[in-house]
């Protein structure tokens, strides 16, 4: 499931009746008159400024202001939320060569959490990646490290892996990804 869509969908569905209105209100300067009288749900509203561009994924402000005006401070602490767990761009991506992915999952096994935290992981992070792949640690840590990647962006580099794979005692592990 897209997590933005999903960040929609749950916001769509904390809004009361009067809420939408006020949002709807709010939007007039964006959305015809005609197109907003029949808008029905936040799920609505959303896709209609979503096709406006008026907000997108790495868009946040224009809802960020709609939720504030209606006094939904909780529903702006999960869009701030959102926004600081949402992946960089697939351009921030680490560099092909910078990825020893295989050496190191073929390599570390149950010590994959002691690796990921010594790179600097939320506890969070980690136990939803063994929550979602209960049973196949090979796949826990393939996921872990591509989670590492995404936060980290083009700022995760091989040398930072050498470092925490050492700093666990993985020497061996530190020496394959060297080679």
């Amino acid at each position: 499931v897209n997590p933005f869509l999903s960040l929609l969908h749950s916001i769509s569905s904390g809004l009361s009746d009067k809420e939408l209105s006020d949002m709807k209100f709010l939007c007039r300067d964006k959305i015809r008159k005609r197109k907003l009288e029949t808008v029905q749900s936040g799920r609505e509203l959303f896709s209609i400024l979503m096709e406006q561009r008026e907000i997108a994924s790495d868009n946040l402000e224009f809802l960020r202001k709609l939720l504030q005006h209606i006094g939904r401070g909780d529903l702006v602490a999960q869009l701030v939320q959102f926004e600081e767990e949402e992946p960089h761009a697939l351009d921030d991506q680490p560099d092909v060569h910078e990825k020893p992915t295989a050496v190191i999952c073929d390599n570390v096994g149950r010590e994959w959490k002691k690796l990921m935290r010594e790179l600097g992981m939320a506890e969070v992070k980690l136990d939803r990646i063994e929550a979602a792949h209960r049973f196949n640690l090979y796949e826990q840590l393939v996921q872990a490290l591509r989670e590492w990647q995404r936060w980290k962006g083009k700022d995760a580099k091989v040398a930072d892996l050498i470092k925490a794979l050492r700093g666990c005692n993985l020497n061996l592990v530190a020496d394959r990804v060297e080679e």
